[in-house]
């Protein structure tokens, strides 16, 4: 891997023996925290329709999730590195499975959008926290192809998503899905708890709790990230990426269906093929890694996502977005599973507050990106909304290329 940051000091030179169905377990609740982040993009021609209202007054369930998402990693990293990362997963999990209940039961449009907060606000554990916990647990050199696994609950839920969202606006109507997800978090929480107590001391470390108030300590752990300055390359550029690609993207179904007279249904499905790109880089990600290196992932998972997105705005038929989907998924997972491993060793001393501070980032960035979009595509359409997009992608593909050279060069100068 190209310009790869020395293992952990923190980390043992072995990876201690874990249970099994451990890090499969974290996939399956990371599954559900995908399903639900985007369970609401093929429903949203329907929840306009439901409640009179613009696409992009709709679109604020899809904002609002993410920006409590991303507001809740100030509170979960920390608290994470504090009682356990493992622990704090199960019990969000189990309340994963409660705020998706009150999405369903919501009785209007403004209780679904405060429903969606808390619903973002308990699953941002869930994802950051179980990277963290590979990350304490998994030896760097076989750190990126075991979170590219991890990864794939991830990618499967976010591209079910979708689906399920537009097979419910079509046959189910809006709420089935919410009570679909509280279900399936319910038993990925029973078990996360029992794998929990089976797990050795050493893959549950805690910090012990520094004096002064929660506030001052969560301000210490986050302001010892920042002042790194690699860590403030990492987090704008991710928060980048969730703006350029993510507010796009919640677009995408409702443009397919619009612009091709396709169902929600079929809208959502093909749209699923954006996970089906990631799960092929997760499982190519080894022999991947190994030939391109850090450098190769990031400029080729950018021009691909640039050209996908160019595609799904302005190819002629639906065939293109059919390929651009795939396409898009494979250069996303490209480019941000090389930022992640990035994000676990930022900070080793503080992985759990770099993890979260990383997710933040990516999901203040998707919320911006959805809000953004909610007003430039009444103005500008949704292809010109996939070009800025597309245009945005590129940019931060070549900058964080440029960026690891020049870590490269300056780890080089040290060594010498």
């Amino acid at each position: 891997m190209n310009a790869a940051a020395p293992p952990s000091p923190s980390s043992s030179s072995s990876s201690p023996p874990l249970p099994r169905g451990a890090v499969a377990c974290l996939a399956l609740a990371a599954f559900g925290s995908g399903l639900s982040m985007r369970v609401n993009d093929a429903l949203l021609p329907r929840l306009a329709g439901e409640f009179a209202l613009t696409l992009g007054q709709a679109s604020q369930v899809i904002g609002l999730f993410a920006t409590a998402y991303g507001l809740a990693q100030l509170f979960f990293g920390p608290v994470g590195d504090r009682y356990g990362k493992y622990r704090v997963i199960a019990w969000a999990t189990a309340a994963c499975a409660l705020t998706s209940v009150l999405c369903g039961m919501a009785p209007g449009f403004d209780a679904l959008r405060l429903a969606r907060v808390l619903a973002g606000a308990t699953a941002a554990a869930v994802i950051p926290l179980s990277m963290a916990w590979i990350g304490d647990v998994v030896d760097y050199e076989r750190r990126q192809p075991v979170l590219a696994r991890f990864l794939i609950g991830q990618i499967c839920g976010l591209s079910a998503g979708v689906w399920l969202g537009g097979f419910a606006a079509d046959h189910l109507g809006w709420r089935a899905p919410y009570f679909l997800l509280a279900g399936f978090f319910a038993l990925v929480s029973v078990a996360l708890f029992a794998l929990n107590r089976r797990l050795p001391d050493a893959a549950r470390p805690v910090r012990a709790a520094s004096d002064g108030s929660p506030l001052r300590r969560i301000a210490t752990e986050f302001g010892g990230v920042l002042a790194r300055p690699w860590a403030r390359v990492v987090l704008g550029l991710v928060f980048l990426e969730g703006l350029f690609l993510f507010g796009p993207f919640a677009f995408i179904a409702s443009h397919v269906h619009e612009a091709f007279q396709l169902s929600l249904s079929a809208a959502g499905a093909l749209v699923m093929l954006f996970g089906l790109g990631g799960f092929a880089f997760a499982v190519s990600s080894g022999p991947l890694v190994r030939r391109l290196g850090e450098a190769g992932l990031a400029r080729w998972g950018s021009l691909m996502m640039c050209g996908a997105l160019v595609a799904v705005g302005f190819g002629p038929g639906w065939g293109w977005a059919l390929a651009g989907c795939f396409v898009a998924g494979l250069g996303f997972y490209m480019v941000h599973n090389t930022l992640q491993v990035n994000a676990t060793q930022m900070a080793p001393d503080r992985r759990g507050a770099a993890v979260a501070a990383f997710a933040s980032c990516f999901f203040l960035g998707q919320s911006a990106g959805v809000a953004l979009g909610g007003w430039l595509v009444g103005v500008i359409g949704p292809p010109g909304f996939l070009a800025i997009g597309a245009v945005g992608l590129l940019l931060i593909g070549r900058a964080f290329v440029a960026g690891l050279a020049l870590r490269s060069r300056a780890a080089a100068a040290v060594a010498v």
